[in-house]
């Protein structure tokens, strides 16, 4: 299995489909918000950017698949981007059953992105929260959307870390191979 998933990084199209899922997701949540009428929280748009980490990753690995740096790079902001979407996603859960149990949301209503990247200002169609956290809107086989983004935030690092697994026991340990 290995020897398969080894080849995969230097070609461009894994790259390229993981940038399309991502673009998916982020096409799903505008869908969600703007056909369906579901505010997103400010961890909905943590969640988002987290996304688009990953699309911005899938599109570096790709165009960089044949440059150690870049492929390096894009493997970092692959796990790094996924792993903050696992947790953003986790705590949401918990607030949910927090919410949920009659407690309130410890969730803040303002998102706190750097002040040289005020991405809720630059574009608020996208990422300014306009709901609240711990509401359950929608659900899918009893599950809310926090649950299903936790699901697939932890793929992402999961494939991630089989990547570059893959790629450390093919080089000897050699990441610049």
């Amino acid at each position: 299995m290995f020897a398969a998933v080894s080849r995969l990084p230097f070609k461009a199209w894994p790259w390229l489909l993981m940038s399309a899922l991502a673009g998916a997701l982020l096409i799903a949540a505008l869908y969600f918000q703007y056909i369906m009428g579901l505010a997103p929280c400010m961890m909905c748009v943590y969640q988002r950017f987290a996304i688009c980490g990953i699309l911005l990753s899938g599109l570096v690995g790709a165009f960089g698949c044949q440059q150690a740096l870049l492929r390096w790079l894009a493997y970092m902001g692959w796990l790094v981007s996924s792993g903050w979407g696992l947790k953003i996603a986790h705590d949401q859960v918990l607030e949910e059953q927090l919410v949920q149990s009659g407690g309130f949301s410890s969730c803040g209503i303002f998102p706190d992105f750097p002040a040289w990247l005020p991405l809720h200002e630059w574009i608020p169609a996208v990422f300014k929260p306009t709901g609240m956290c711990g509401e359950v809107l929608w659900t899918f086989l009893g599950y809310s959307m926090p649950f299903w983004m936790r699901i697939t935030f932890a793929l992402f690092f999961i494939a991630g870390l089989v990547v570059i697994a893959s790629q450390l026991k093919k080089h000897k340990y050699n990441p610049y191979d």
